[in-house]
């Protein structure tokens, strides 16, 4: 231990000699941080053994010692910090001397002016009140000798960790719910412009739970990162105490910028970034932390039925597949025994998907393989990779969990590496709920329950993502943000036009909230203005929809009724300005030589006809498969029920029919693009015969489908926005267009077609697209005679559709 002498250059170890050296070491430049709480602590110590000692001589009490408990017993003594003090005895002593003896401990700490919080008890006096106060048994974990008789303390200490092992199923589980009741009181550190750094979620409280946990030998925090972490929020709090002269753990504004340069930060704002990384990682060890107690107390209350009823079987967790290289086990997202990440840059991404699509929280274990062993994707990303994204980011408010995970080990700073600047960036503005990162993701989380007002609902959720980014640069963050969108957009996969789409939601995203409020609309030129930069009608419908993301996610202050109604009357003239509402698409092209030859051979054998092949494009997610049918009843519920049988995802498909010359007849031609969901493709022959079999209904495609979701009952998870079914007006000549814009699922299309069949209607026409984890159909029908349906049949027929989807 390290002596009054030592550290200060005196000896004197009375109240005037302890309060000088005191002092001098608080202000000596060169020693700060770890260093000097430990050189407090032994300069503390010192001085209360010396006290100590000559109480315990004069008193003639024998059979005692001073112990530090709590923050004094760690060792984490700021310059303002509380004196945590027990005296334990063994209670031989009269209760007279006993008293004498605190006495002439505590009235010279408190003429100091120290904080002072004191107890005198027996050993088993402290153990029955440990049993009885959660507190006080934290503390005693930390119990470490100043002064007097240690075998008193060896064994308190010794009986004390026993009694929190033996009883750990029942204290861990209270002292989770007092973390909770903590967090909701004090708020999220990481997410306060003025935090409490001890209090608050991500604080120093945190994180004596975290040693609390660990010393039950029941689980232990992920310890990456902890320590510094730990120390940083140190520096933070005695540099805090230094500046104010008292004891207090509330970083308040008028202070940082002192309290920033006592550390040697640039500013307040460097400060609040250091103080939210480490709040971060804390946090984040404490979720995986209490995660992983709640995983041990369910196991060891099953184990012992489920070993009865299943035998050794009961130790081995079940493994669902989720994904390609990606499976559900013991109630967390884990990467299959076969996934190889090293040869497979996108399994990151689509671990994060399979998790946040099921409401599954993802397992550090494999967060930080893949942080370690996944090489770099390729830029531009393949399509498989941007499609995982979407999907990621669609998902809701699983979102941020499985984004926070990602993001605890560098995976999201190497893939988007812009991201790093606005990485735990504080924004000063009171409005705002949260840092720079957290608003984006939170916005993502918004606009997933947009996806159904939108055509491209991929557009709206990455330009929900990017489009404060710019605010890690100097300048206007939307100018900036403008050609940080373009390049991640290119960076990604998308095409140029869309990124130029993107770039233009990111430099506009303000534009509709900040006109609506502050411009006269019934002016001319400022609708003109506003149509003039958005450009397009689809542009505008993605911008509408960002822009309420954007404030639902800023705060409560940020959108309300009257703005959502000034900005969609903006909105409104607006879109008569550009031309009204967006058209979706026609058609699709002439057949080419391979579909009329796959028609012809379908006509002429009577049968299906299939045909299977990769595709050309070298980003390309999937396989090509083009299926040829004589025109018949229920097509496409059996073509997509037997895709969806085989475990295959449909990622875009197209259907028509195709009338051949020489009376051969008319035969429905589908292309599709597929790819398997996990596994390897199936082969062309076993489609084939599936799909003859479900023609002639001899295989019941409805009830295996229906079996094997029973088989695996539907996990939690999001609950994504309820499917939207509309008629399209004025769009074909020949066919009544309805649009089915839903969640995309296994089924999908098999479940869309059965409810035409039943509605009596022929698909004549459709067009799907798969963007992230939605779906958006269009769909050219017509009635058993051929002719498009009259308005009221139509709208019957999509409330039908939408009910049969819900």
């Amino acid at each position: 231990m390290t002596s009054v002498e030592e550290t200060t250059g005196t000896s004197d170890p009375g109240p005037s000699g302890y309060a000088a050296a005191r002092l001098r070491l608080l202000q000596e430049e060169s020693r700060s941080g770890p260093s000097r709480r430990s050189a407090l602590a032994g300069l503390t110590d010192d001085w209360l053994n010396a006290l100590f000692t000559t109480a315990a001589r004069e008193t003639g009490v024998r059979g005692a010692a001073l112990v530090a408990v709590g923050g004094y017993g760690r060792g984490e003594l700021s310059p303002r910090s509380d004196l945590d003090l027990l005296l334990l005895h063994d209670g031989k002593a009269a209760p007279a001397a006993l008293a004498r003896l605190a006495d002439r401990i505590w009235y010279p700490v408190w003429d100091l002016g120290l904080s002072l919080d004191h107890s005198v008890r027996t050993p088993g006096e402290a153990r029955k009140t440990a049993a009885e106060d959660l507190k006080v048994h934290l503390g005693l974990l930390d119990a470490r000798p100043v002064a007097g008789d240690l075998g008193l303390l060896t064994g308190l200490r010794t009986s004390v960790l026993a009694d929190w092992r033996n009883h750990a199923p029942k204290r861990l589980p209270a002292l989770h719910a007092m973390c909770r009741e903590r967090a909701d009181r004090a708020g999220e550190l990481r997410f306060l412009l003025e935090p409490d750094l001890k209090e608050a979620r991500g604080g120093l409280r945190d994180i004596t739970a975290l040693r609390a946990v660990a010393a039950s030998w029941l689980a232990d925090a992920p310890r990456e990162g902890l320590a510094d972490a730990r120390r940083r929020l140190l520096d933070a709090r005695d540099a805090l105490h230094l500046v104010t002269g008292r004891a207090g753990d509330r970083l308040a504004l008028q202070e940082q910028d002192q309290v920033a340069a006592r550390l040697g930060l640039l500013d307040a704002d460097a400060l609040l970034r250091e103080v939210y990384e480490a709040a971060r990682t804390v946090a984040y060890a404490a979720d995986v932390t209490w995660r992983e107690v709640g995983r041990v107390l369910r196991a060891r209350t099953a184990r012992p039925r489920l070993r009865g009823l299943l035998g050794p079987r009961a130790a081995t967790p079940e493994r669902a597949p989720l994904a390609e290289g990606v499976v559900e086990s013991d109630g967390e997202a884990v990467l299959a025994l076969a996934a190889r990440p090293e040869r497979d840059p996108a399994l990151a991404l689509r671990l994060g998907a399979a998790a946040a699509q099921a409401g599954l929280p993802v397992s550090p274990h494999a967060v930080r393989r893949l942080a370690a062993q996944s090489r770099p994707l390729p830029t531009p990303w393949p399509a498989e990779a941007r499609e995982q994204l979407l999907t990621l980011l669609g998902a809701g408010e699983p979102t941020v969990a499985v984004w926070e995970a990602l993001e605890a080990e560098g995976i999201v700073s190497a893939l988007l590496p812009d991201w790093e600047r606005v990485r735990c960036r504080p924004q000063r503005n009171p409005v705002h709920t949260w840092t720079v990162d957290r608003h984006l993701v939170e916005t993502a989380v918004r606009a997933s329950a947009m996806t159904r007002r939108v055509g491209r609902p991929d557009l709206l959720l990455m330009a929900a993502l990017l489009h404060d980014i710019g605010k890690g640069w100097p300048g206007d963050h939307s100018a900036v943000g403008e050609t940080i969108a373009r390049d991640t957009a290119v960076r990604v996969g998308f095409g140029r036009a869309d990124a130029d789409v993107l770039a233009t939601l990111v430099r506009h995203h303000l534009l509709l909230a900040e006109t609506a409020t502050r411009r006269d609309l019934d002016d001319p030129a400022t609708v003109r203005s506003v149509a003039e930069a958005v450009g397009t009608p689809g542009t505008l419908e993605l911008l509408h929809a960002l822009t309420e993301a954007d404030a639902l996610a800023t705060g409560p202050a940020a959108w309300s009724a009257w703005r959502a109604s000034l900005v969609a009357d903006l909105v409104r003239r607006v879109a008569a300005v550009l031309g009204g509402a967006p058209v979706p698409g026609q058609p699709g092209p002439a057949p080419s030589a391979e579909e009329e030859r796959l028609a012809v051979e379908a006509l002429r054998t009577g049968e299906p006809v299939v045909a299977l092949h990769a595709r050309d494009e070298e980003d390309a997610v999937g396989v090509e498969l083009a299926v040829a049918v004589p025109d018949q009843p229920g097509v496409l519920p059996a073509v997509a029920g037997v895709l969806a049988l085989h475990r295959l995802t449909v990622r875009a498909a197209d259907l028509r029919a195709l009338e051949l010359p020489d009376h051969l007849g008319e035969a429905l031609v589908l292309r599709w693009r597929v790819a398997a969901a996990y596994g390897s493709l199936p082969e062309a022959a076993r489609l084939r015969a599936d799909l003859v079999r479900a023609l002639d209904g001899s295989l019941d495609v409805s009830a295996k489908l229906a079996d094997r979701e029973a088989a695996y009952p539907r996990r939690r998870g999001v609950v994504p926005p309820p499917p939207r079914v509309t008629v399209v007006p004025d769009v074909s000549s020949l066919a009544t267009v309805l649009e089915v814009r839903a969640p995309d699922g296994v089924g999908l299309l098999h479940r869309i077609g059965r409810a035409l069949e039943g509605a009596g209607v022929r698909v004549r026409s459709a067009h799907v697209s798969t963007l992230g984890a939605n779906a958006v159909d269009s769909l050219y029908v017509t009635s058993a005679e051929g002719k498009p349906l009259d308005p009221a049949d139509a709208a019957a027929v999509a409330d039908t559709l939408a009910a049969a989807l819900s």
